[in-house]
C-alpha cells in the first residue's frame, strides 16, 4: 500500500453496524509511501494508522 500526503484513507467497517471511516492523510511516516500514516479523520480525530486489508487509499484529485 502506497500513499501520499493529501490522499484519502477509507477504512470499511468490518462488523455489522460499524460505519466506514474516512480521512485525509496529513503525513506519511513510512518509506516509499508506505504506512504508518498520520490521518485526520472526517470526525476531527487525528491518529497514526497502519491500514489493514479493510482499507483503501483514494488518490488526491
Amino acid at each position: 500500500m502506497e500513499a501520499a500526503v493529501g490522499d484519502r484513507l477509507h477504512v470499511h467497517g468490518n462488523t455489522v453496524g460499524q460505519a466506514d471511516r474516512t480521512g485525509k492523510i496529513i503525513e506519511v511516516r513510512g518509506t516509499s509511501g508506505g504506512p504508518p500514516y498520520l490521518v485526520r479523520f472526517d470526525d476531527g480525530h487525528t491518529g497514526l494508522v497502519y491500514p489493514g486489508p479493510d482499507a483503501v487509499i483514494e488518490p488526491e484529485e
